[in-house]
């Protein structure tokens, strides 16, 4: 770990009282130690496990310390909707897994991404994003940051020179998805910042597939890395939560904007979530192992036309996808000959395979993309993006391989 130095925005660093500080800043760590450490302190009881707050408010001595707390003159927890300890907590732990600065934790992953553009943007701003994102993503891009003038350009994932092509005098942001939804498409992350920052403006990566686990961003080059907590991070389907890793002058921006509008994570969600990194490593290689094996084993299968995943010699970007990431990750998809119909047969035989569109769980899921996660977008943004209706995404748990591959078997039958 290059730097261990993880801060949190002013007004929310912790002055309970304390006894052993866990984590000292001035310490460096490994990504295992900092996936069960970072982010603790004790109070003065000397709790073990992270303490939770279900605090909507917090006490002050006086008036002048209330008055001095809200106008930000001295540091200390106000209100529950932008300062509580647990939330702290949590983002100073994926702070320092990430590299980054500095982290700001929000209600959802498309509430992150929302609150990135609020901070970031203003009206008549422009940004370029890959066509390979999730569809509410894309939705948020093209639908309702229209509205208020910031207008999106989708570009090809994978086409370097599309990305330049796309650049307009008020470009301020680029925002990727690698490896995309559903078709774990591989952006070469360090191309694409150049690109960015030699025109001014800020590159955002959607690192839900891989997790800092896998995939470090920010050492590559971006700006920004922007979660759905909901799904590795927790890791057991539990909760809803998002956030923002990476410089502070970015994230101190993003604060200033939940702090008033409120897209707050619970403390009892990021309470969760914060035990959820305490095992993500573990998780990430055992459903990534996982995925490799079920991947080469549907190539195998008559009926599926084609398989999607980073970690197959077949992959178009498999090479990008070694040198960028540690693994081809825990999601696939694969198509099927047959269309919608031979999809949705595999989908409804399946009996231990969950029918949702989750991911992210220990236990495996199977969805249909073009009706379900990219079903409110144009028929013509599914085919730029390359989702047919023949297309099934898979999310590996934990169950034992040979389980799942029966699962399957039971619908590729049909």
């Amino acid at each position: 770990m290059a730097n261990a130095e993880v801060r949190c925005p002013p007004s929310i660093k912790t002055l309970i009282p304390t006894t052993t500080m866990t984590l000292p800043d001035e310490q460096a760590f490994r990504p295992d130690t900092l996936a069960v450490r970072a982010g603790t302190e004790r109070t003065q009881f000397g709790e073990h496990g992270e303490a939770m707050y279900l605090t909507s408010s917090f006490v002050f001595d006086s008036a002048a310390q209330a008055a001095a707390r809200f106008s930000g003159a001295e540091e200390g927890y106000v209100y529950a909707r932008f300062s509580n300890p647990t939330v702290s907590a949590m983002q100073t732990r994926l702070a320092a897994l990430e590299g980054a600065q500095a982290c700001v934790a929000t209600a959802s992953g498309m509430s992150a991404i929302l609150s990135l553009a609020m901070a970031t943007l203003q009206a008549g701003d422009h940004i370029v994003a890959s066509n390979g994102l999730f569809g509410a993503t894309q939705q948020l891009f093209g639908g309702i940051l229209a509205k208020f003038g910031i207008e999106t350009s989708f570009v090809p994932a994978t086409e370097l020179d599309a990305y330049r092509d796309a650049l307009r005098p008020r470009t301020k942001l680029f925002f990727i998805e690698t490896p995309s939804n559903p078709l774990t498409e591989v952006v070469d992350i360090a191309a694409v910042a150049t690109i960015a920052h030699e025109a001014g403006a800020l590159l955002a990566v959607d690192n839900c597939f891989c997790t800092p686990v896998l995939q470090r961003p920010l050492a590559l080059g971006a700006d920004v890395v922007v979660h759905s907590a909901t799904k590795y991070l927790d890791g057991q389907g539990r909760v809803l939560g998002g956030a923002i890793a990476g410089s502070k002058a970015v994230t101190d921006e993003v604060f200033k904007f939940l702090r008033t509008a409120g897209p707050t994570l619970s403390p009892f969600n990021a309470w969760v979530i914060l035990k959820g990194l305490e095992t993500l490593r573990i998780r990430m290689e055992a459903q990534s192992a996982s995925a490799l094996e079920l991947a080469r084993w549907l190539e195998s299968q008559a009926g599926v036309a084609r398989v999607h995943y980073p970690g197959l010699a077949s992959h178009p970007q498999h090479e990008l996808a070694m040198r960028q990431q540690k693994s081809g990750g825990a999601i696939l998809s694969f198509e099927l000959e047959g269309g919608r119909d031979a999809a949705w047969k595999v989908v409804d035989a399946t009996r231990l395979i969950s029918i949702t569109a989750n991911l992210g769980d220990t236990k495996s899921t199977i969805t249909h993309p073009a009706t379900t996660t990219h079903g409110r977008i144009s028929a013509e943004a599914r085919a730029a993006a390359g989702i047919g209706e023949g297309l099934l995404r898979i999310a590996v748990g934990l169950e034992d391989i040979e389980d799942l591959k029966e699962d399957l078997a039971r619908g590729l039958a049909r």
